[in-house]
């Protein structure tokens, strides 16, 4: 891999047949925004796409968690066009487009990562940074064109970008990106629910997620083998799932999540969790034989030595010179597994397991045990179930109306206190919100829904609470007015949901 400087921006490269493709990363994705602001990536990219003529050859942009990259295949000539032209476009944002690509982006409703991981990482990171995964905030034509304008000052510049090629860079080739610093990524980001605890989310099929070092050599390998035992049960003997798919997904200073997410049948959906749960306690008490081993060392290397791997490979190189962190080539990576024995393995994944969090879909209630039997408990945003209410502030209950047809709205309360909110749901969970934890809040006629950094929203709206006046008035004094947003047009409406009893806890604003 070669490097070489233009215009400020590190090059990349390495000689790969057929055409040459190119992508120009930026260090920055959608864990670098904050509630208010989600979407506001995607935004910058539609944007500067929308400025590009028609073009016949392979090009496409894109926003991942950690990074925003703008991609290309073809002659290098089409290469050089398209590289200076997106550069043009981040110098100089069509702002006036906003209205335009926020319609765009509400009607392609893309996440940034499969729902199932997103959840998790909500679940383990709360309401900033991965945990925004989860989440579709404000909508998209809630984002200010200030946010705009700050974000591509802030990170889209010659100091924060790198270019990816799969060939020596054309002559012709320059990059016409303003100056700037790499912003501080602060390193890892700090965890809400170290685990283990299952949660309960909108989702396809469950997920495990496991924190720990990337890196490590030793629990790379057990993940691998843990995906290939679920296939032969789940698919080949079971039945039950057609597809197992893994991925370890960054979020700062070098740690982050092994993940594994399946798919289930329809009704079968509890049994696959069931199943996940007990082949992660079977590898972290029986560990793994040589062969298994093996082959899974054997499948890394035929997959990080085809030459067809070089565009993934820049792309990782990339990543970490973006997140200063320490990049390790492919044949560091397999002398590092080769060293990996099946204990060593076996140790590495049952330490890293005493992080687990389990996700399952509505509807699924699971009883699990943790390696020392103890039971495998429910985890949320919500304290444990039956916690208490404080006695002080202000209380307000559901209208009548809803105490009479609904037996849940029997106990929700809501909690005005000096500086916070509290609510209690219709089965006994309490849920304690400060106003200096709020990270959003949604203004929709007399109410407002409070999204908190702790992976909860409360709402405070009349149909569930009566008389919410003063609490209202407490909430615009004591959040600041930037957090504050108008319902989004593109919302979806509720009127031909059916009835429902009410619920202190919402899962709006989720993707």
């Amino acid at each position: 891999m070669q490097r070489e400087v233009i215009d400020g921006v590190p090059v990349l490269w390495s000689a790969a047949p057929g055409p040459l493709e190119a992508a120009l990363v930026f260090g920055h994705g959608a864990s670098d925004e904050t509630f208010r602001t989600i979407g506001v990536t995607h935004l910058v990219e539609h944007l500067a796409m929308s400025t590009l003529p028609r073009l016949h050859h392979e090009h496409n942009a894109s926003v991942s968690l950690t990074v925003t990259d703008f991609s290309v295949s073809g002659t290098d000539e089409q290469v050089v066009d398209f590289l200076a032209a997106v550069c043009k476009a981040l110098a100089a944002l069509p702002v006036d487009r906003i209205e335009r690509e926020a319609g765009v982006l509400a009607a392609e409703a893309s996440g940034v990562i499969d729902p199932v991981t997103a959840e998790l990482l909500s679940a383990r990171y709360g309401t900033v940074g991965a945990g925004l995964a989860s989440w579709g905030g404000p909508g998209p034509d809630r984002i200010a064109v200030e946010a705009v304008r700050e974000t591509v000052a802030r990170s889209f510049h010659a100091g924060n970008a790198v270019l990816l090629l799969t060939g020596p860079p054309p002559p012709a080739l320059r990059l016409p990106l303003p100056p700037g610093e790499r912003p501080e990524r602060g390193g890892a980001q700090p965890v809400m629910s170290p685990g283990p605890h299952w949660v309960v989310a909108n989702v396809p099929g469950p997920g495990l997620a496991l924190h720990a070092d990337l890196d490590g050599a030793a629990l790379t390998a057990a993940h691998a083998v843990l995906q290939e035992r679920l296939r032969q049960v789940l698919r080949h003997r079971e039945g039950l799932s057609y597809d197992v798919d893994g991925a370890r997904v960054h979020t700062g200073g070098g740690l982050g999540e092994f993940t594994v997410v399946v798919d289930a049948r329809a009704g079968q959906q509890r049994r696959v969790a069931e199943i996940l749960w007990r082949e992660a306690l079977r590898l972290a008490a029986e560990g793994m034989t040589e062969a298994e081993l093996a082959e899974e060392v054997a499948g890394f290397r035929e997959v990080w030595l085809d030459p067809r791997a070089l565009p993934a490979e820049l792309g990782q190189a990339g990543a970490c010179l973006l997140s200063n962190i320490p990049y390790q080539d492919a044949t560091a990576r397999l002398d590092a597994l080769a060293a990996v024995d099946p204990d060593g393995a076996r140790q590495a994944f049952a330490a890293a397991l005493r992080t687990a969090l389990l996700v399952v879909p509505e509807d699924v209630e699971v009883e699990l045990a943790q390696p020392d039997g103890a039971p495998l408990t429910e985890g949320g945003c919500a304290h444990p179930r039956g916690g208490e209410l404080p006695s002080g502030g202000r209380h307000f209950k559901p209208p009548m109306f809803a105490r009479l047809r609904f037996p849940q709205a029997r106990t929700a309360r809501l909690v005005l206190t000096d500086d916070a909110v509290w609510s209690r749901d219709g089965r006994g969970d309490v849920h304690h919100l400060p106003f200096a934890d709020v990270v959003g809040v949604e203004v929709n006629g007399p109410g407002r829904v409070l999204f908190g950094r702790g992976n909860c929203a409360t709402p405070v709206v009349p149909e569930l609470f009566a008389g919410i006046g003063e609490a209202v008035a407490a909430i615009d004094a004591g959040v600041p007015k930037e957090l504050h947003y108008e319902l989004s047009a593109f919302a979806e409406s509720d009127e031909d949901e059916g009835e429902a009893a009410p619920a202190p806890v919402s899962k709006a604003s989720r993707r």
